[in-house]
C-alpha cells in the first residue's frame, strides 16, 4: 500500500451529530457483579474510557455485549445507562438480536422507546432462512421503527451468510443504513463496502485483524470488540488510514493484531472460545482500572489464575500496562 493512497471515502466527513457515524465504535461490554448483576459504575467508567479515547458511537448488546445471555430487562437497563449517561455526545446503536422477526421487532421498539439512534439486527435465525425471507425479515423491521437500520452479517452465529446482491438492493432502497460485517471474507466485504445507487450506506467490520484492509476498501468504520480494551488504537489506526498514512495504519494493526490474541488465553480443554474472548476483554479492563469484576454471563466460565497472567502479558507487550 503506498502512504500516499486515499481510500475511497464512504461519505463526507463526519458530522458529530450523524446517526450513523464514520470512525470507531466499540461493542461495548456489558459489566457484571459477581452477583450477576448489572455494574452500571464500570459501565459508566467504560463509557467515559471509550469516549476519553475519540470513539464515534457506542454499540450495545452486541455478541461482545453478551446480548445473546442477557435478559431482555438487562438489554433494557444496559442501553438505558448508556444512553442517560452519554447524553448523546455520540450515537447509541442498540442490538436487536433474537430469532424470528416478530421477537425482532418487539426489540426494537423497546430499544428505540429506551433511545437508542439505530438499531443493529442479524437475518432471522434458530430455523434456516431463505433469503427471500431475509430481505421481508429487514422489511418488516424497517417498517416498524423510524431510526436507521444496520444489518448485522456474523454467519458464524446466525448460521447464514447475507447476500452481497441483498445488501445492495436493500441499500439501495433505504431499508438499510449499514451493514456490520464479522464474518471474515473481505472479498465479500468489497461488494457491500460502497454500494452503487446508494451514496449514504455505510459499511462496517467488526474484524480488529483486517481493519485497515477493510478501511482502504472504503469501510466507514471499525467495530471490534478488543476496541474496548484498546479504543485509542483502532482511533490512531482510523485515523491514519483517512489520512491516507497507510504506514502509520499498518503499524498500528500490526500492534493490534499481537493483542488480539488475548482472546486465546483460555484453555480450550476446559472453556469455549467464546468464553475466553469476553473473559479475556474483562480481565484486561480489570487490570486496567476500568471494571471492577470480570465477571461473565452462565453458563460462560471464568478464565484461571494462569489465564489472567496470560492477559496480563499480552497487555504489557502492546504497552497498555
Amino acid at each position: 500500500m503506498s502512504s500516499s493512497h486515499v481510500p475511497p471515502d464512504p461519505a463526507t466527513e463526519p458530522e458529530s451529530d450523524e446517526v450513523l457515524p464514520s470512525g470507531v465504535i466499540p461493542p461495548i461490554l456489558t459489566p457484571l457483579t459477581p452477583e450477576r448483576e448489572l455494574d452500571v459504575s464500570s459501565l459508566e467508567r467504560l463509557c467515559t474510557f471509550l469516549l476519553d479515547a475519540g470513539v464515534a458511537g457506542l454499540f450495545v448488546a452486541g455478541s461482545t455485549g453478551e446480548a445473546a445471555y442477557l435478559t431482555d430487562q438487562l438489554r433494557a437497563r444496559v442501553l438505558q445507562v448508556v444512553v442517560s449517561f452519554t447524553a448523546r455526545q455520540v450515537p447509541v446503536l442498540a442490538g436487536v438480536i433474537d430469532m424470528t422477526t416478530p421477537r425482532v421487532v418487539d426489540r426494537a421498539r423497546a430499544a428505540v422507546r429506551h433511545g437508542a439512534n439505530a438499531l443493529v439486527a442479524t437475518a432471522p435465525f434458530y430455523a434456516p432462512t431463505h433469503p427471500a425471507e431475509i430481505e421481508l425479515h429487514f422489511r418488516t423491521l424497517r417498517a416498524a421503527v423510524d431510526v436507521p437500520i444496520v444489518a448485522y452479517d456474523i454467519p458464524s452465529a446466525v448460521h447464514t451468510k447475507l447476500p452481497a446482491e441483498l445488501v445492495t438492493a436493500l441499500a439501495q432502497e433505504g431499508v438499510l443504513a449499514g451493514v456490520k460485517d464479522s464474518s471474515g471474507d473481505l472479498d465479500g466485504f468489497r461488494d457491500v463496502a460502497r454500494p452503487a445507487g446508494a451514496p449514504s450506506f455505510k459499511a462496517y467490520t467488526g474484524s480488529e485483524v483486517h481493519a485497515d484492509l477493510a478501511l482502504l476498501l472504503g469501510a466507514a468504520g471499525l467495530v471490534p470488540g478488543l476496541g474496548n480494551v484498546d479504543p485509542a488504537g483502532f482511533v490512531r489506526l482510523y485515523q491514519a488510514a483517512r489520512r491516507g498514512d497507510w504506514t502509520a495504519a499498518m503499524a498500528e494493526q500490526e500492534r493490534l493484531r499481537r493483542l488480539s490474541r488475548i482472546i486465546t488465553v483460555g484453555d480450550q480443554r476446559r472453556i469455549g472460545r467464546y468464553s475466553s474472548a469476553i473473559g479475556a476483554f474483562k480481565s484486561a479492563l480489570v487490570q486496567r482500572g476500568i471494571l471492577a469484576h470480570a465477571t461473565t454471563s452462565l453458563p460462560m466460565l471464568p478464565l484461571n489464575d494462569v489465564e489472567v497472567d496470560a492477559v496480563t502479558t499480552h497487555l504489557r507487550d502492546a504497552g497498555l500496562l
